[in-house]
């Protein structure tokens, strides 16, 4: 069920990291600016992934409002607005598999039933939110947690 329209709009600035790529990876999601959401993932993860993961935290955060989501990922933008719609309908197959499968399926799912708007922005452009996400996501790949 989509949630009521409702007069108060949250803003989230997105962004993922892995160094190298692949290797460990960390998100962050950044609302008046301030981190409102980190995580990471060891091992041999993505940038792609670390991306998707921020996407999803920050639908998680907003489900029951209208948000504005930034991203300076043109593939999420993508994925949930034009490919993913396609791949579901034929039971979420395409020649060669689709990849980040599990992210892909969880982020289109969050993305139907919210009120969010996903926003691209030109990364490392000076964007303070952009820039922002991009400094904690570095900080959430080695290890920086929210407080509380």
């Amino acid at each position: 069920m989509r949630p009521q329209e409702d007069e108060r709009m949250r803003v989230f600035y997105t962004d993922g990291s892995a160094s190298p790529n692949p290797g460990p990876g960390g998100y962050a999601v950044i609302e008046n600016g301030k981190p409102v959401a980190l995580g990471s993932e060891d091992g041999k993860t993505t940038n792609i992934r670390m991306e998707g993961r921020a996407l999803i935290a920050a639908m998680k955060l907003s489900i029951d409002f209208q948000c504005q989501i930034y991203t300076d990922s043109e593939f999420w933008i993508n994925t949930l607005t034009k490919w993913a719609p396609a791949w579901e309908a034929k039971g979420w197959t395409k020649k060669g598999g689709i990849k980040n499968i599990d992210l892909v399926r969880e982020a289109y799912d969050l993305y139907q039933d919210s009120l969010a708007e996903i926003i691209w922005v030109r990364g490392h452009n000076g964007d303070k939110g952009n820039e922002l996400a991009d400094e904690w996501a570095n900080k959430a790949r080695m290890g920086e947690r929210l407080q509380g």
